[in-house]
């Protein structure tokens, strides 16, 4: 999928307390479909820099944000608990839900339906494309907060974080500041 007038490109900021070493533009893409939420992260850079995952095929996984990573947080809006999703330009996933900040939540609730990711790579761009159906989101509120981020690796393991927002002087994309995109959940 590319990214549309009506998908609106949203720019990550790197953070500053951990530089890229090179020149990276991290955008992602944000917009419904008719059963989920679309998000297309574009690194746009010299990609032969960075150390990417190589394709393993969709699956879950943990640990995915100590190497190049692609995430995003979700609440509903004014909630405290929200999901936390990890893609890996692999193929790999994880989803997790919190009942506070870094409060997991440990209930018997279902699994999260697992996302459908694309990835493509070309020697100046890495795009990830990746549906989360509606049933893996928050749905109690009129509106969904959002915080889009990206962990980006480096050949010499050098690790940079970016961000819509940085509310923290070390990188935190748990913290509920983060969440700073406001996006309006489709109607049935």
């Amino acid at each position: 999928m590319t990214p549309t007038p009506s998908r609106p490109t949203h720019a990550l900021q790197c953070h500053p307390a951990t530089p890229a070493g090179l020149p990276l533009d991290v955008s992602v893409s944000v917009g419904w479909t008719p059963d989920g939420l679309q998000l297309f992260y574009a690194i746009v850079g010299n990609i032969a820099a960075l150390r990417v995952p190589p394709d393993t095929g969709p699956g879950p996984a943990d640990g995915l944000w100590q190497h190049t990573c692609l995430e995003a947080f979700a609440s509903a809006e004014g909630d405290v608990a929200y999901r936390e999703f990890n893609f890996s330009p692999s193929g790999q996933w994880a989803a997790y839900r919190f009942a506070g900040e870094r409060r997991r939540d440990t209930t018997t609730a279902p699994d999260l339906p697992a996302p459908v990711m694309h990835r493509a790579i070309a020697p100046t761009l890495l795009t990830l494309d990746v549906h989360l159906p509606l049933a893996a989101l928050p749905s109690s509120a009129l509106h969904l907060e959002l915080a889009l981020c990206a962990v980006i690796e480096e050949l010499d393991g050098r690790l940079s974080y970016w961000a819509l927002e940085h509310p923290r002087e070390r990188p935190d994309f748990h913290h509920p500041a983060g969440r700073a995109l406001r996006l309006a959940l489709p109607r049935n």
